[in-house]
């Protein structure tokens, strides 16, 4: 596949199908779009599979647009803020995408997530767990909430314009737990907040558009915009629901290599229901995803990206990555 080909392949389906994890907090999960030039961005009918692996640490604790000391989260809401001390995430996405037609198009997401995550609970100084503040270790390995998503691009001759449709499903697990740390009962089962489960245990509906194009003969473009929302609650629990904006842009004069440069914002609502955190969800996120693709034969691509903050504004207090590392393979079949 040259440079040139490359350059008519069709943006489809972008970050929306590509992020794996669950939206507790509104950097819990990946924005990035990898999907420029794999699955069905072609107008050649055909199964393509793309393979991913994201690594965010949630290290950072935020609150608002601004980073906050554990001492100092310790303090909000009367002394009983919860103060969490990381989240290590880590998602490999399998891609499956299928043309009918120049026009149609369905692309199927299946994640595994490994998550470790540790919380002092509420009630605590900043540093040590205080008792009955519900403080907990986790570490949860499994298949996280699957996509299907349709697609229509035949609005316009050059198929440059689509619509996207399509459906999260409950397969992800919502009912694990951890190992609680609370003083006043060491060792026992612990809940696991529902926005760090593997699966949200609901059916969200996921619906975009996209558009894309050439400045010139060595520079294209993309844009996107998707939505995801909720269509029922599970066990009084229904996630917030996301939108992903998405901009890119990317070179091919470049023999062998094609660089690539994202813009990526993601805002999402409090999630909500009694089995809730309805304080410390959602927010709006911004961000810069410099990244490289390389093609290795006809048929097969890998490519790499690192995702660096621009703009972070959560809700409450909240653990925010520094960055998130993603690299991938793509084979056309």
């Amino acid at each position: 596949m040259t440079a040139r080909h490359l350059v008519k392949l069709l943006p489809a389906l972008l970050a929306v199908t590509a992020s794996s994890g669950a939206y507790a907090c509104a950097s819990c999960g990946c924005t990035l779009s990898s999907d420029w030039e794999s699955q069905g961005f072609t107008t050649q009918p055909g199964l393509k599979m793309d393979i991913r692996y994201d690594y965010l640490d949630q290290d950072q604790l935020r609150s608002g647009s601004g980073t906050i000391s554990p001492a100092a989260a310790s303090q909000l809401n009367q002394g009983n803020q919860e103060v969490e001390k990381y989240t290590r995430n880590n998602y490999l996405t399998l891609g499956f995408d299928y043309s009918f037609s120049p026009a149609w198009g369905v692309n199927v997401t299946v994640p595994y997530i490994d998550r470790k995550h540790s919380t002092l609970g509420t009630g605590s100084d900043g540093y040590t767990a205080a008792s009955d503040g519900g403080a907990y270790n986790s570490s949860t390995s499994g298949l996280g909430d699957i996509k299907v998503i349709g697609r229509y691009q035949g609005f316009a001759e050059a198929r440059n314009f689509g619509l996207l449709l399509g459906l999260k499903l409950p397969t992800g697990s919502h009912t694990e737990t951890g190992t609680s740390t609370d003083p006043a009962n060491p060792g026992a089962p612990a809940v696991i907040d529902r926005g760090l489960q593997p699966g949200t245990g609901t059916t969200d509906a996921i619906f975009g558009a996209y558009y894309f194009g050439e400045f010139n003969r060595n520079w294209s473009y993309f844009t996107q915009a998707t939505v995801q929302s909720a269509l029922d609650t599970s066990d009084q629990y229904r996630p917030g629901t996301g939108v992903n904006l998405n901009l890119g842009v990317r070179y091919t004069g470049l023999a062998g290599w094609m660089p690539q440069l994202q813009i990526n914002a993601r805002y999402v609502q409090h999630d909500a229901g009694n089995n809730a955190d309805t304080v410390s969800t959602g927010g709006t996120l911004i961000y810069l995803s410099p990244g490289l693709t390389v093609p290795l034969t006809k048929q097969t691509s890998i490519y790499g990206f690192v995702q660096l903050p621009l703009y972070q504004n959560v809700n409450g207090v909240q653990l925010a990555p520094r960055y998130t590392a993603s690299v991938g393979a793509r084979i056309s079949f």
